[in-house]
């Protein structure tokens, strides 16, 4: 098996997982936020690993959502459109969907362009493709020359260049010409559909990070190359699959989500492995908290998603962000890490976040500076966490956190222990509603799903969401502070490819479709042969996007290659997304998708997750905490490590990992299982 090793950057801390033939290891180190390309070499020299050993180098990283919510101290480049004319403002005009409908002093988010970089030209293509106008090459060269600079991108996005894209092939040669170091991003090339506004903020999107990502791996892979890296630098897309260095590059955007993408996947495969029809993942890592939701070993996806919007208690607001069209992997995510900032607001009520205290300086008990009190704290107040995190790496003190919580205390006039109990409340509130955002609110019952909770903190906070939610068992699985980390050493290698059509069902060509999707295949094949993909290790499956007609948005459904079970497909589909379907109404065909999968060699994780324990007694002493009745009980404290196949934990307990720490309140039991995970029966 070819050596492997996967890197999530996360806002707090920075997770690893090498796998190779000497088995697996693991490890976490601290975010360095302005740079993280230094927390992961600083990560891997400290691990004693050989970067010339590696045959492939796979990194997730959440630098896109970072330059958007201003976590990190980026320079933004200049981007400017060059549009048709008289379409300058699309990106202002935007949709009618409002964040606050009953707000009269609402404001739309500022556009990414200022209006003097949104440059309209002559030239018109109708919606069939045709020259309507020829496009004004002066015009085009005036506007490359006049805004060239060293920190200057150009986005073009013209009406109907998913139909002809020559007017956007002719005007990125003519920017190149008058502008030769300026890198363009052409609409067609990064959302090929319709729905100009969509495809615009798309194509702006990609424009703005496209020098900051290219600048991050293009850094950090040379810095593994001087180091001895002869292999692969792959990515992780927010879509849950992996593309080649090349095509980070070219599609940015696709990044944002990255990490949580990366946990959902290692969800969607141990708990496909483990025969879990209905899984809903829950990774609470320093700053967020994830949800997702995984039917019959697949994840649900979005092709829309908003990036730097606002969220309401895991819920996305829709209008309040800047739209992406690209398939991500539908998530929840809320400000509700170990690093969130508990605070008192003006008018005396207990608020927790959304701010975070990140890895610098941290919380309170890390004893780098932090004062604030945070969700860590609120845990070490409690007893709820051990010593020391992070493979011991990290000290704990309990009496900054006290002195933290204690001055909110304070303030609140109630007890230390009663605030610190109020914080953990007012975290697993908020993480409960991202969990319903994807179960409840998507006609699904979390009662028939089983909850895999990991990351640093997720397994701490876990039975009690659970039974919040009336979820029977919660599954820790193997390697749970880095599990997404682990989800990228399990992700296959993805292309997307799509087509527009808009065609009533009744006047589909379903000869004209099949040779579109012929084409793609072909196309998908030569992509995938060129990254080493044999034919029996690539799978290609044809989608069929599709809406009712009227609609303004869109169901994505498997194509079935008649118009019959494509109706049916989609009324289906519809029904159970909408709770109703319209059986007499006409159903449009937008476009075709086609899923290209090159499938990498997976390990047996059975055989690699599911080690025996090292021997000894597995209880290595115990601990006073607060259990979540608010009584102070004594609890096992339980080395994960130590716990053979079939060891069974009763609560009151810690079970602690080197890398996060498993709550168990009184009446759950937890039993290590043949995978490596740890059952536990929600009491």
């Amino acid at each position: 098996m070819k050596t492997r090793l996967a890197v999530d950057v996360g806002g707090t801390f920075t997770d690893f997982v090498y796998m190779g033939h000497d088995g697996v290891r693991h490890w976490k180190v601290l975010t360095t936020p302005s740079e993280p390309w230094k927390g992961i070499l600083g990560g891997i020299e400290d691990a004693g690993l050989r970067p010339g050993g590696l045959d492939f180098f796979i990194n997730a990283t959440t630098l896109g959502t970072n330059l958007f919510f201003g976590q990190t101290r980026l320079e933004r480049p200049r981007v400017v459109l060059i549009t048709n004319r008289g379409f300058e403002d699309v990106l202002e005009i935007g949709r009618q969907n409002r964040p606050s409908l009953y707000d009269p002093f609402f404001q739309r988010p500022p556009p990414l362009v200022d209006r003097r970089h949104r440059i309209g030209v002559k030239g018109r293509v109708g919606s069939r493709g045709e020259e309507l106008e020829p496009l004004d090459e002066d015009e085009v060269a005036r506007a490359a020359a006049e805004h060239c600079g060293p920190n200057t991108v150009f986005a073009v996005s013209f009406l109907h260049s998913y139909a002809n894209p020559e007017h956007e092939l002719r005007a990125k040669e003519v920017i190149h010409e008058n502008c030769p170091q300026a890198t363009v991003v052409a609409s067609h090339e990064v959302d090929p559909l319709p729905m100009e506004y969509e495809r615009t903020s798309t194509t702006v999107v990609n424009a703005l990070l496209t020098p900051i990502i290219s600048a991050y791996l293009e850094r950090l892979d040379r810095a593994l190359r001087e180091r001895g890296f002869t292999g692969r630098t792959l990515a992780m897309q927010s879509s849950g699959g992996l593309v080649s260095l090349r095509d980070a590059l070219r599609m940015p955007a696709a990044f944002i989500e990255s990490g949580p993408a990366a946990g959902a996947v290692a969800v969607a495969v141990l708990s496909r492995e483990m025969g879990i029809e209905r899984a809903l993942g829950f990774d609470m890592g320093g700053t967020t908290a994830k949800a997702s939701s995984i039917v019959g070993g697949r994840p649900t996806y979005t092709d829309l998603y908003e990036v730097g919007g606002r969220v309401h208690m895991g819920r996305p607001i829709p209008g309040s962000g800047y739209p992406v069209r690209y398939t991500y992997i539908d998530l929840a995510e809320v400000s509700a890490g170990g690093g969130t900032i508990a605070w008192v607001d003006k008018g005396g009520a207990l608020r927790v976040g959304p701010l975070s205290s990140g890895a610098d300086p941290g919380p309170a008990c890390y004893a780098r500076g932090g004062m604030e009190p945070t969700v860590t704290d609120a845990n070490v107040v409690l007893g709820r966490l051990p010593s020391s995190l992070a493979g011991g790496r990290l000290r704990l003190d309990r009496r900054l956190a006290a002195q933290a919580v204690g001055r909110i205390a304070e303030r609140l006039g109630r007890g230390l222990v009663e605030t610190a109990l109020d914080i953990i409340s007012h975290a697993n509130v908020t993480m409960a509603r991202a969990l319903r955002v994807v179960s409840v609110e998507k006609g699904l019952d979390p009662a028939e799903f089983t909850l895999f909770a990991f990351g640093g903190a997720g397994p701490l906070h876990a039975v009690e969401l659970a039974r919040e939610l009336g979820v029977g068992e919660v599954v820790v699985p193997p390697l749970p502070g880095v599990f997404s980390a682990l989800g990228l050493l399990l992700a296959d290698y993805k292309l997307y490819y799509k087509k527009p059509v808009v065609r009533r069902l009744g006047d589909l060509d379903l000869r004209g479709v099949e040779e579109d999707y012929r084409e793609m295949e072909e196309r998908a094949r030569r992509d995938l042969e060129a990254e080493g993909f044999g034919p029996g290790e690539a799978l290609l499956t044809r989608w069929v996007e599709a809406r009712y007609v009227g609609q303004s948005f869109t169901l994505t459904i498997p194509y079935t290659g008649s118009r019959e079970g494509l109706e049916e497909s989609f009324h289906r589909a519809h029904e159970a997304r909408y709770g109703f379907s319209s059986p007499d109404e006409m159903v449009e065909v937008v476009s075709l998708h086609l899923d290209a999968v090159g499938v990498f060699e997976k390990p047996d994780l059975r055989q690699l997750l599911s080690q025996g324990g090292s021997g000894g007694d597995a209880v290595v002493g115990s601990q006073r905490l607060v259990d979540v009745d608010g009584v102070e009980k004594e609890a096992a404290l339980v080395e994960y490590g130590r716990l053979p196949p079939g060891g069974r934990v009763d609560g009151p307990a810690l079970v602690v990992y080197p890398d996060s720490t498993v709550f168990l309140p009184q009446g759950s039991t937890a039993t290590r299982g043949e995978w490596g995970e740890l059952r536990i029966k929600v009491g």
